[in-house]
């Protein structure tokens, strides 16, 4: 299964996050050795086990709700924050990258879904966000793009105008504050159920995990 949807990615050049939550390292390993290397977690306790354990090129994604008093147990490692939804995480992911003199990638999470479970930032809100002299100041935070999650429904029409949606806030940002940075260019929406939805709607990134792993 991961070649076969390695193989449709490729085709628009989205990348795969293997959504490895509550799998064995031993699952993780052997996605590995078939060539994957990047894994999502939605979990910090389960994200700092695995990382401790298992070879040091894999790039792991944060890519659950992210509590501020956790950033500092996954700072010196995570490659990529998908969540963040306020400016106090960003100031936290900031304060924390900086202890280890790095900076850390991080896409802002907007509110796409129509359920009240989700969670992420309006449109306004993200531009409130990077247009704040708070955000000028965070040096070691990198803002790459935006991630979404679509409603859990079997209505096509209702997930593809969720992506719109997310593809149209990504495309205003970055005409309205980035620009001039080629580092913002990241659109992570998909998962096993709507990822072809979201690549034909201009995801950069999908994020799978039952389809590779099985029924958790």
């Amino acid at each position: 299964m991961l070649q076969q949807i390695l193989a449709e990615l490729a085709e628009t050049d989205t990348r795969l996050v293997a959504v490895s939550k509550t799998k064995p390292a031993e699952q993780i390993l052997e996605m590995y050795q078939q060539g994957q290397r990047i894994f999502g977690e939605n979990r910090v306790q389960e994200l700092i086990e695995k990382q401790a354990t298992l070879p040091k090129d894999i790039e792991w994604h944060a890519i659950g709700h992210l509590q501020t008093n956790k950033v500092k147990y996954i700072s010196a490692f995570v490659s990529l924050i998908h969540s963040v939804d306020s400016l106090k995480l960003l100031t936290e992911i900031n304060k924390q990258a900086l202890k280890h003199e790095r900076i850390i990638d991080c896409l802002l999470q907007i509110k796409i879904a129509a359920e009240d479970s989700k969670f992420g930032l309006s449109l306004a809100d993200a531009a409130e966000l990077v247009a704040s002299e708070r955000f000028s100041e965070l040096t070691n935070i990198r803002i790459v793009g935006v991630m979404g999650m679509a409603t859990f429904t079997e209505d096509e029409d209702q997930v593809r105008g969720e992506f719109r949606h997310l593809k149209s806030c990504f495309d205003q940002l970055k005409t309205g504050y980035f620009s001039d940075q080629a580092s913002f260019a990241e659109i992570s929406m998909g998962m096993s159920g709507d990822y072809r939805i979201a690549q034909e709607e201009g995801s950069t990134m999908v994020r799978i995990g039952s389809l590779l792993f099985g029924a958790r």
